[in-house]
């Protein structure tokens, strides 16, 4: 009977003449509707925005869940390649060692002209001369150039260059110049050889 009653009360009430400064004036029945959407709306807004947060964080999680899952993949094939690392590692450090053992140290620089002297000779060339220059110093080595002048024909200097390349240590020829002289066949040949020492840590 109350409800009959509310409803009544509801289908009497003149909606233009309620007064929303007087909440107070309206009938129960009215209040009480309000009070039930006013609830609703509360309670609607705070689900809406637990549930926002926690869809953010859920996104985050996924996120963080991808990065894990690709790192954890790298590092599982790092693990698995890690012995092949390891013996590949090694095998560069000895190649290293390898080539700069090939290269002349500070007291072995003399021997190298002396090297080059001598290969000119068992290659029948007349010496000119084989000028040691000045040094020249990068980040990790040093390049030492040899200015070299020799004569003799065409065979003798490429028995020359052949032999000079087949030396234990490292050396390369640059700027060749062939001028002829008096003599036929005789041709005089100048040229840079250059050769590097590594620079040890500290030297720099």
């Amino acid at each position: 009977m109350a409800l009959a009653d509310s409803f009544k009360q509801l289908q009497s009430v003149d909606f233009n003449s309620l007064d929303f400064n007087n909440l107070g004036s309206w009938p129960m029945a009215l209040k009480a509707i309000m009070m039930i959407l006013l609830v609703l709306l509360i309670l609607g807004g705070g689900y809406m925005l637990s549930i926002k947060d926690k869809r953010a964080a859920l996104d985050v999680a996924a996120r963080e869940e991808v990065e894990s899952r690709v790192q954890y993949e790298d590092k599982a094939t790092q693990a698995a390649n890690l012995e092949a690392y390891l013996k590949q590692k090694e095998e560069m450090k000895e190649t290293l060692g390898a080539l700069l053992r090939q290269l002349p140290s500070d007291t072995e620089v003399p021997g190298l002209v002396e090297d080059i002297t001598r290969t000119a000779i068992d290659s029948e060339l007349k010496i000119e001369s084989i000028e040691l220059q000045p040094e020249q110093k990068t980040e990790f080595y040093v390049e030492l150039p040899i200015n070299i002048v020799v004569e003799g024909d065409h065979h003798k200097k490429g028995a020359f260059v052949s032999a000079i390349a087949n030396l234990p240590r490292i050396v390369t020829l640059h700027d060749f110049k062939v001028e002829p002289q008096g003599a036929p066949q005789r041709l005089k040949m100048s040229m840079r050889a250059k050769t590097d020492r590594y620079l040890p840590e500290g030297d720099a």
